[in-house]
């Protein structure tokens, strides 16, 4: 059986290490920016909904922004991650 270490090193090229250009360095330090903008633009978003919803006793609602926000979550960060990818495959 493959250690979660294993299995990650086979992902990534057999651990391989890809050097990065230091303007690809800047490019993906830029999208890591932006996209943790957007999530904390989210999760405060949600945060104000979720007070309002505890504050009209709609529990069901909590729920659902909660689940939402995870969701949401998740999404931005896949987001980011195919757009550092993106940089990475760039020929140097």
């Amino acid at each position: 059986m493959k250690t979660a270490y294993e299995i990650a090193m086979e992902r990534f090229g057999k651990g391989e290490t890809v050097k990065l250009t230091n303007e690809q360095k800047k490019q993906i330090a830029e999208i890591e920016k932006i996209y943790k903008t957007k999530i904390a633009e989210m999760e405060i978003a949600t945060e104000s909904k979720i007070e309002k919803a505890v504050d009209s006793g709609d529990y069901d609602q909590i729920d659902v922004l909660k689940k939402e926000l995870v969701e949401e979550r998740k999404k931005l960060n896949d987001e980011m991650e195919q757009e550092k990818e993106k940089i990475r495959q760039q020929k140097k």
